[in-house]
């Protein structure tokens, strides 16, 4: 019997993987059983079905930290995910983990964040509140890796879902918030995406000017280096080195107390700041005033977000305005409040 390639890579898993790995031939599986690909194990597939998603793409004109940021290098939610893609795999490779489901998980990981960076979510957050009244069953908050999930299972593919395995969906929705991942390689992405963002937002406050690299705390830079390079470096070996031969993954306590020195500075600094805030109120407004609008008017919405019952409106206009870019968010706000005449 002629052995697939998909059946070759898994053996080689066997052989080169840590016990400790998920492997692909052991998946609990998805919620719709596929014919087993030739070429692809499970987890490969995954990946390159989130790759190919509308919401994947979206994420190239979403907002990181700065709103509208002048200039070619600052991060979007998409550079965001590839960062923690490579830096998740580097980890997973060095444990020898299951490096193709590390990678889904992470390039998944943000697929349900809305336009406008987490201004966005605080006005999902705001408008829920104030219909609760009305829809009690509405969450208190609206939560990214939630939406992500929902993305996943229901969004994409014209509502069929991308039907991934069951522990990539797992990493995804507890890359952050209160659980924990279930896998090893979903663990990684946890802490990769801190990892991240905080020193992409540093390199991204040095360029606007929010910061000088002499400002930030010596406690901190004094464990995990004086350049971006350098504190990324000792954060992904720690990490390595703590987790070796361990049955989780952590980081030493000086170098995570010092990576959490440093976003705890970034809060004060920078996403708290006056230049990095200065649009959030007009951005806020935006989505807030979609989403109302869309509540109140229901038929404007496209046809495949219309509710087949009321009591799910709320979910149905948070899938359209949460899957929206930044500038997509604009142009329908112009479209339905700002005068033709006065557009640019």
């Amino acid at each position: 019997m002629t052995v697939s390639t998909r059946e070759m890579i898994e053996g080689d898993e066997h052989e080169r993987l840590s016990p400790r790995a998920a492997f692909s031939d052991a998946t609990r599986g998805r919620e719709r059983p596929l014919v087993p690909d030739p070429y692809r194990t499970e987890y490969q597939r995954d990946r390159d079905r989130i790759i190919h998603s509308k919401a994947f793409r979206r994420l190239m004109h979403k907002t990181q930290v700065f709103l509208a940021p002048e200039g070619d290098h600052y991060r979007t939610r998409l550079t965001h995910t590839l960062e923690v893609s490579q830096i998740a795999r580097s980890v997973a490779r060095a444990l020898r983990l299951n490096e193709d489901l590390t990678e889904a998980i992470a390039l998944g990981h943000d697929l349900g964040h809305t336009p406008f960076g987490h201004v966005g979510e605080d006005a999902l957050t705001a408008c829920y509140a104030e219909i609760r009244d009305r829809w009690p069953d509405v969450p208190s908050a609206y939560h990214h890796n939630v939406q992500s999930l929902r993305v996943i299972e229901v969004l994409e593919y014209e509502g069929s879902g991308l039907n991934l395995t069951w522990e990539v969906r797992d990493g995804v929705l507890n890359h952050t918030g209160d659980g924990r991942p279930a896998t090893l390689e979903g663990a990684i992405v946890r802490i990769a995406d801190r990892i991240a963002y905080v020193n992409h937002d540093i390199d991204d406050a040095l360029r606007a000017g929010v910061l000088a690299e002499d400002e930030l705390p010596v406690e901190a830079t004094d464990v995990l280096g004086h350049s971006h390079a350098a504190r990324i470096r000792t954060m992904v070996q720690d990490m390595i080195a703590s987790s070796d031969r361990s049955d989780e993954i952590a980081m030493s306590a000086p170098v995570w107390d010092a990576m959490m020195a440093l976003r705890a500075f970034l809060f004060e600094r920078v996403y708290l700041s006056p230049r990095a805030k200065i649009e959030e109120p007009k951005a806020f407004g935006v989505v807030h005033a979609l989403f109302r609008h869309y509540l109140d008017s229901p038929g404007s919405l496209p046809a495949e977000y219309r509710p087949a019952t009321p009591g799910v409106l709320p979910q149905c206009v948070t899938d359209y305005i949460a899957g929206m870019t930044d500038r997509y968010a604009i142009r329908d706000y112009e479209a339905r409040f700002v005068p033709v005449s006065w557009r640019m």
